[in-house]
């Protein structure tokens, strides 16, 4: 590949205002050193977070915190954004030539970002599948985060993508009794398919030694409160945009001595952070996407090119199903 070989054009998802996205042309530049060109073969939705955005509800005060790897614009709108593609590499270093790669990256057909940036997708892993590195990779984070450990009780309230794959992660420590917490009853397939137990969240269990919370609501939140044990620690995994959340901190919350914690996937968890950094991070995320069971996760699939006109219903709050992703052609 030589340096300033051209690409080709590209279109790319673009949150215009509020509840409205179409899709922009663009030429893509040329290649420089360093560089690889990848056409997308699929990509995911965040139901949670791109739900904000698309709803012009990303605070002053997060905006920069909020940017995405390659973002354009600036928020509220217009900005190009999204969550992460899996995608072929066409032009670029040898060694990532040919190779499907994952990358965080808004939502466009082919682009050209840092050969640092892609990582390459294990062979155990099908494409589709891999686009839930992201997700594994916050679930991956809050596990560390928690101090969960084998035999551990261990509950999640919110059978969402992420909720469902921290539970899957608990499941996976020896001896651990995992307790997957939803409303929607026909998540219970989803929780056993995954090795934990499933309840609603009226039977949910109590005395557990870790919780963690991710339906991004305050009744949610008060339920995982309720499940934890003497000192036991709940994980806040959920994130609100600007809406205020009220937290039930009165009754037992202190006599229970119960630990607070917030997770959130743009830093390393600190039991972590000496000898893990992002990439290996995101590559433990990938590897971790071998098993087959994790297809159940996603549930949903949209071409790109009718993604415009399918975000209001998928974004819609209390939208059926789960993982949607996004298939290019």
């Amino acid at each position: 590949m030589n340096k300033g070989e051209s690409a080709s054009p590209s279109r790319a998802l673009w949150y215009v205002t509020r509840g409205r996205a179409e899709l922009r042309e663009d030429v893509l530049p040329a290649l420089d050193e360093g560089d690889a060109r990848v056409r997308s073969l699929f990509g995911a939705l965040s139901r949670g977070t791109e739900r904000l955005v698309f709803e012009g509800r990303v605070s002053m005060m997060e905006g920069e915190r909020m940017r995405a790897p390659m973002q354009e614009g600036d928020f509220p709108y217009a900005v190009k954004y999204g969550y992460c593609i899996v995608g072929r590499v066409e032009a670029g270093p040898d060694e990532l030539r040919g190779r499907t790669v994952f990358a965080l990256h808004p939502h466009q057909d082919v682009f050209v970002a840092p050969a640092a940036m892609l990582c390459p997708v294990p062979e155990a892993v099908p494409p589709r599948r891999a686009v839930l590195a992201a997700n594994m990779e916050t679930a991956l984070n809050a596990l560390w985060d928690s101090g969960a450990g084998p035999g551990d009780r261990i509950v999640v309230v919110g059978a969402g993508v992420v909720g469902a794959l921290t539970a899957y992660l608990a499941a996976c420590l020896p001896g651990a009794e995992v307790t997957l917490v939803d409303v929607d009853l026909g998540r219970a397939d989803l929780a056993a398919a995954l090795g934990c137990r499933f309840r609603k969240p009226l039977d949910a269990p109590g005395d557990a030694d870790v919780v963690f919370h991710a339906s991004a609501t305050p009744a949610g939140l008060g339920c995982a409160l309720s499940c934890a044990g003497l000192e036991a620690t709940v994980v806040e995994m959920s994130w609100y945009g600007d809406a205020p959340v009220s937290a039930p901190l009165g009754l037992d919350f202190h006599s229970r001595r119960l630990r607070l914690v917030s997770s959130q996937v743009g830093q390393v968890a600190p039991s972590r952070r000496p000898r893990w950094d992002f990439r290996r991070r995101l590559d433990k995320a990938l590897a971790l996407l071998g098993d087959e069971r994790l297809d159940a996760l996603l549930t949903d699939e949209v071409a790109f090119t009718e993604l415009p006109a399918a975000l209001p219903g998928l974004l819609a709050a209390g939208a059926p199903g789960l993982g949607t992703v996004i298939r290019y052609d």
